[in-house]
């Protein structure tokens, strides 16, 4: 008799799909007439640009007992050492303990050490960046916590706090709430799933405080809040899903607003300068050293744009195919020169070189 209700349950499952796959073709759960409009939109303007020329060289690293997993960071410093934050710690669940690495190599792609070994905010890696001094910065999604370590390896400022159990068990036993009243925007020093840093030319530190803030944070050099811009929608100073940020020398402020499909532009006091719209949905971004620069976004399913300081539509490119899984192709870009660009992929495990071969001419935002 069970045997014949697991068959019959199976059955009326089985139904049940079959009648929600029309639904979804004619578009009751498929891409909506908004996000076609955008692809179309996207399609055409990459027709008219010139695709850029393009080498790629998964690179060979080898972590002694480990493999390297999701690797959604990647950073060079100015010794020409490579650092790949990745999701690949088995200790412990996704946001958990110890879920996430972050190793060093050489110039020659040799394992040097992994950084903050066990450390308590590494849960859920989204990137890494190396500033003007070599300070390594982790940004750790699971743990809303970004570290500072100084070139020797020393922890030096910590940003945000990491939920724990006891948390939930006092906001809920203890005081009985009975539903999550954070607000929306979140609080002074706290992050809810943050994704990035940059810094400008007085060294103050932007977050990209992503996920579940949709909001830009500012902090000073040394760690004193200063404000925080922002809040979920697609209209001005709105956001949704800060991916990525980055800056130019002069202190411009670049922010991957990937639901929006759009970057934002604002000063060193986040006032709002300009918006880019031709970048598909922008992943991550980084400008290029050098008196003329570069900046470049990337896409998940794998595409790289070239553009000025000032929006235009340099080329582009498709990297990663034949890879396999696709989906998160580009999670994290780091600029070394404005022909070489390194990626790091967490559909494929996987970490390349860029190199880029010819300019292209402008195509107006």
């Amino acid at each position: 008799m069970k045997r014949y209700f697991i068959v019959l349950l199976l059955l009326i499952c089985a139904g049940f799909y079959a009648q929600q796959i029309p639904q979804a073709q004619e578009g009751g759960r498929g891409i909506s007439p908004e996000q076609q409009a955008a692809l179309d939109k996207q399609a055409a303007l990459e027709k008219a640009t010139p695709q850029l020329q393009i080498t790629e060289e998964v690179l060979n690293l080898s972590v002694p007992g480990h493999t390297i997993g999701e690797a959604t960071g990647v950073a060079k410093d100015s010794k020409g050492h490579l650092y790949v934050f990745t999701r690949s710690g088995n200790a412990g669940p996704a946001r958990g303990s110890t879920a996430s690495q972050l190793y060093e190599f050489d110039q020659t792609l040799k394992f040097v050490k992994q950084w903050g070994q066990d450390n308590y905010a590494a849960s859920f890696a989204h990137t890494v960046r190396v500033d003007k001094y070599d300070n390594v910065w982790m940004t750790d999604e699971g743990s809303n916590m970004v570290v500072k370590f100084n070139p020797a390896g020393r922890v030096m400022m910590v940003l945000g706090r990491k939920p724990e159990a006891i948390d939930f068990l006092e906001r809920y036993l203890e005081r009985g709430d009975k539903r999550d009243n954070t607000p929306p925007v979140g609080g002074t020093g706290t992050f809810n799933r943050p994704t990035d840093v940059a810094f400008d030319t007085q060294d103050n530190v932007f977050i990209a405080d992503g996920y579940g803030n949709s909001r830009v944070a500012k902090v000073t050099k040394d760690g004193e809040w200063v404000k925080a811009l922002g809040t979920r929608g697609n209209g001005p100073n709105q956001f949704n899903t800060v991916h990525g940020i980055t800056s130019d020398a002069k202190g411009t402020i670049y922010v991957a607003d990937r639901g929006n499909r759009r970057i934002q532009v604002f000063d060193a006091n986040l006032n709002p300068q300009k918006m880019f719209t031709n970048v598909a949905a922008p992943w991550t971004v980084c400008t290029t050293p050098g008196p003329t620069q570069y900046l470049y976004s990337g896409d998940g399913t794998g595409k790289i744009y070239k553009l000025d300081l000032n929006g235009n539509l340099l080329g582009w490119a498709q990297t990663s195919k034949g890879h396999g899984q696709s989906g998160c192709l580009i999670h994290e870009l780091h600029c070394e020169s404005e022909n070489v660009v390194y990626k790091g992929d967490c559909s494929t495990w996987t970490v390349e070189k860029i190199t880029i071969r010819g300019g292209g001419r402008a195509t107006s935002n």
